[in-house]
């Protein structure tokens, strides 16, 4: 298990709320898978929204991508179907 405060702010950051647009006030809770490649890179990916992901080099850039990545996705995908999946928690197996 990983206590450590730069995990707790990466999961805070996993839970936030994303604002869809200026227009519509509607937020919506998207829970974020983020994984390092082989190369280094932080990649953020939106199990819920098809196609949406993202990557940097460190996790305030990714947090950033990753809010606009959501939007873009949901302005393509429109707002009205939008699947809402809760966060139950993550574990690694060893294969």
């Amino acid at each position: 298990m990983i206590c450590s405060n730069r995990w707790m702010k990466l999961f805070d950051f996993v839970m936030a709320k994303v604002l869809c647009s200026r227009v519509m006030k509607r937020k919506f809770k998207f829970p974020i898978v983020v994984e390092r490649d082989e190369d280094g890179w932080l990649v953020a990916t939106v199990p819920s929204l098809k196609g949406c992901h993202t990557q940097a080099k460190d996790f305030n850039t990714l947090q950033k991508r990753i809010v606009e990545a959501i939007r873009l996705c949901l302005s393509v995908e429109g707002r009205k179907n939008v699947p809402q999946t809760e966060f139950v928690g993550v574990f690694e197996i060893a294969a």
